[in-house]
């Protein structure tokens, strides 16, 4: 199967120079397999990518909409059939592997990255019972771990596919009433995630986030060299935009953890259930059972005013009304006002106006979110005053990365400048930290079949 890798990824839009690089990432892959003495005659393969939250700031769970775009790079993962009813998973870069039943009462560790997996096969166990057949699985991945590009939804988004492929899902009565599409799959997968139900798929624990289903959309859906605009709640496909000709982004990782199931944990959760939080209050005042904050703010042209009065005026015994006004504020301002005229922006040829909207999106997260810390705060700065066409922070926050659009021709060279100039202002965190190019990528795909 040489070459077999890079050329699929290739043909589905990757760049030449980062479809070769996942040639080596599947040989070690498939070399893990074969050194746990893994069955190899019926081997799957499965790419899925990070992605780039280019807009839409803690925006999905709550309704709200979000530009986004796949990167180039990802999770590679290999996969077997095997004869009984269990599942061994190998990371051939950690050097670490772990072994457990295919069943609904497994127990994943929080803390661990076999918390992922093993969710992911708990939930399906739960979800299907027909769904039985064991598998070995090897992965090698070149996304940064915990850096805020969603390297957990790219494991968990390759995991369900290898698992769905083996135990023939697509064809389980209960899937076909549930999943139709990919932006289904993308929801289920996101309550995979938070533990939420999806229709009649029972939910369960998750991995202890509260999260919506934007990193699972973008991985699955997002088309090269585009972006890609999403609501949520459900999904729903709003349109896209060409990348700007020339242009690629740089993605700072700022070296500070953004562990969604880790230290990051509570901060994110507490983001997100303020969204609820507001969501009560205004159904509680109206006698309204809008499903969404974005669908409450829809609800009739002055439904937005009114949320801000109410929220105000409310009592809450853990948030104060001033912090739900500045997450209210927030994300109406990011999902209403800022997405769509930014897209509008790169429609028209505007690259200013996009730079200055994602300016404003970056402060409202710094003033009225709360979720940065000085280190994204430095690197968006040093982005723009490098020339940076635009710059922000994206992902749950509390550390992280942060995206620059910057032309093709001078990339590297950008990404070299912006590294050395970050690991000066923050060494200590500037000893993790790391810079890398890349256009917009491919979505999640099958590769080839031995």
């Amino acid at each position: 199967m040489s070459g077999a890798f890079s050329r699929a990824l290739a043909a589905a839009g990757m760049s030449g120079g980062a479809a070769t690089a996942k040639e080596a990432l599947f040989a070690m892959a498939v070399e893990a397999l074969r050194a746990h003495d893994a069955a190899t005659e019926s081997l799957g393969a499965w790419y899925a990518p990070g992605r780039v939250e280019v807009l839409g700031k803690h925006t999905d769970y709550a309704g709200g909409r979000s530009l986004l775009c796949a990167v180039e790079r990802g999770v590679c993962l290999v996969a077997a059939p095997r004869g009984d009813g269990r599942v061994r998973v190998i990371d051939a870069k950690l050097k670490d592997s772990v072994e457990f039943p295919f069943g609904p009462d497994i127990e994943p560790p929080m803390g661990h990255w076999s918390n992922y997996p093993m969710t992911v096969v708990r939930r399906v166990a739960r979800n299907f019972p027909d769904a039985r057949r064991g598998l070995d699985i090897a992965l090698a991945s070149d996304l940064p771990l915990s850096a805020g590009v969603s390297s957990s939804s790219a494991l968990i988004v390759a995991m369900f596919l290898a698992v769905s492929h083996v135990n023939a899902l697509e064809r389980d009565p209960a899937y076909r009433r549930e999943i139709a599409s990919r932006e289904d799959l993308g929801s289920y997968l996101g309550c995979v995630e938070n533990g939420q139900s999806f229709g009649a798929l029972a939910g369960d624990r998750g991995v202890g986030i509260f999260g919506g289903s934007e990193d699972q959309t973008a991985i699955l859906c997002c088309r090269p060299r585009t972006l890609s605009q999403y609501s949520f709640c459900p999904v729903r496909a709003e349109g896209a935009v060409g990348l700007p000709e020339a242009h690629v982004f740089a993605i700072a990782n700022s070296g500070v953890l953004a562990e969604k199931a880790g230290a990051a944990r509570e901060l994110y959760n507490r983001a997100s259930v303020a969204t609820q939080v507001i969501l009560r209050l205004w159904n509680d005042a109206t006698a309204r059972a809008d499903g969404s904050l974005a669908a409450a703010v829809d609800s009739s042209p002055d439904a937005a005013e009114c949320m801000r009065a109410i929220v105000r005026g409310a009592s809450h015994a853990e948030y104060a009304p001033g912090i739900l006004v500045d997450r209210f504020d927030q994300f109406v301002d990011e999902s209403t006002r800022i997405i769509p005229a930014a897209r509008a922006a790169l429609d028209a040829g505007r690259l200013d106006r996009f730079g200055a909207l994602v300016d404003e999106s970056q402060n409202n997260v710094e003033r009225w979110l709360g979720n940065q810390i000085d280190e994204t705060v430095a690197l968006q700065r040093q982005a723009r005053a490098l020339g940076a066409v635009a710059a922000s922070a994206f992902g749950a926050g509390f550390g992280g990365s942060v995206w620059a659009l910057v032309p093709e021709a001078n990339a590297e060279e950008f990404a070299h400048l912006w590294e050395s100039r970050y690991r000066m202002a923050f060494p200590a965190a500037g000893e993790a930290a790391g810079v890398f190019v890349t256009g917009a990528g491919p979505a999640a795909l099958e590769l080839v079949h031995a």
